[in-house]
């Protein structure tokens, strides 16, 4: 369901990853108190700092560089998402799932990417792109990621990200449609396997708290 090529296993050989697909998830739940606790820890962990002294952002912007791209520029997911928070002290809601892995990766700082299953197509690889890929904005429009752009892509020849952890597709984004869900979170800085470990725990609970007939499973990740 979710792999790497081995090139990425060679170049990060720091990467941790947990992937969890829940099935059962709809609108009717209300994140709110979940999403505040998040939040609350991502504002204790950025006082007297910024989002950039954080040790796993540092980790995503050495990786950033090293795939070739300013990393200012261009922000790992988490980063956007706490850079956002400082500036205007919350985020939008955009939909329950989506709102909830928002504030738990901004209260780990660690990039969580949360995927509409059924509008992947096989199995999700994370790899170099061919630049002949399709890539869908949220605006709808159609790219094309550069050759050689590390990107999540599926049978079908989609690409479901951009950069890595940097651009999520359109396509497959969790919207009011989605039922099933793949979740996942992606770390490189010391101590991630554990950091993920937490996060995923935290996760599952407030999930399982939301969506109490929502079936959660851990997806193995070669």
């Amino acid at each position: 369901m979710f792999s790497y090529a081995p090139s990425i296993r060679r170049d990060f050989p720091e990467l941790a990853t947990c992937v969890l697909r829940v099935d059962g998830v709809t609108t009717a739940a209300t994140a709110a108190e979940p999403v505040a606790r998040f939040l609350a820890l991502a504002r204790r962990r950025m006082a007297g700092t910024t989002e950039g002294g954080l040790p796993e952002i540092q980790a995503w912007r050495r990786a950033f560089a090293k795939m070739g791209l300013k990393p200012t520029q261009y922000r790992c997911a988490s980063e956007a998402l706490l850079r956002r928070l400082r500036k205007e002290d919350g985020l939008p809601s955009v939909h329950p799932l989506v709102d909830l892995c928002n504030a738990v990766s901004a209260g780990f700082a660690i990039p969580i990417a949360a995927i509409d299953l059924d509008r992947v197509d096989g199995r999700l690889r994370v790899q170099a792109a061919s630049g002949t890929e399709i890539y869908e904005t949220f605006a709808g429009d159609i790219e094309h990621p550069e050759a050689g752009e590390i990107i999540f892509v599926d049978a079908a020849h989609r690409a479901h990200a951009r950069r890595w952890a940097n651009r999520q597709s359109g396509h497959s984004a969790v919207m009011d449609r989605t039922t099933r869900a793949l979740v996942v979170a992606e770390a490189l800085h010391d101590g991630a396997t554990a950091d993920l470990v937490r996060l995923m725990a935290a996760l599952r609970t407030s999930i399982s708290a939301l969506w109490p007939h929502a079936t959660l499973t851990d997806v193995p990740v070669p």
